[in-house]
């Protein structure tokens, strides 16, 4: 892991280079789906970092961070799933107000897409919040800014 920060000033936020991985899956939006996915990591001994689940009609989306992407590549393979794959940053905000309105707007305005966000943590001394762009090396530098 590769922190960085601004020396100096509270109010910037740090900015971590994790080896984390998003895998996107896609499965029907009905009972049981959610459980056998998750079930099928938990017994792989993959640990859940964040999870968002969406679905509508008849169409689920899950987007799961997990600790270790090489298992779960594995796990879902033998389970049958297909996934699509891509990079997190993660990133720790001062608790100012603007915090996430100037990084949102630096990456928007660095031309950089934010395909997804999770909030990791939340305390007195900030927010973490994973992050999935389309150009993860052009936004590094606007999530240490």
């Amino acid at each position: 892991m590769r922190a960085t920060t601004r020396p100096g000033d509270a109010h910037h936020h740090v900015a971590y280079d994790l080896d984390m991985r998003e895998f996107t899956v896609n499965l029907a939006n009905r009972p049981g789906m959610l459980a056998a996915l998750t079930e099928t990591l938990a017994n792989a001994g993959i640990t859940i970092e964040a999870l968002a689940a969406f679905g509508l009609d008849d169409e689920g989306q899950v987007r799961v961070v997990v600790d270790d992407a090489d298992a779960t590549r594995h796990a879902l393979r033998s389970a049958g799933l297909t996934a699509v794959e891509r990079t997190i940053l993660t990133t720790t905000l001062s608790p100012r107000p603007t915090s996430l309105a100037e990084m949102t707007r630096a990456l928007a305005d660095s031309g950089v897409n934010i395909d997804a966000m999770y909030l990791l943590n939340s305390c007195a001394d900030g927010l973490e919040f994973a992050v999935a762009v389309d150009e993860p090396e052009r936004a590094l530098p606007h999530l240490q800014a």
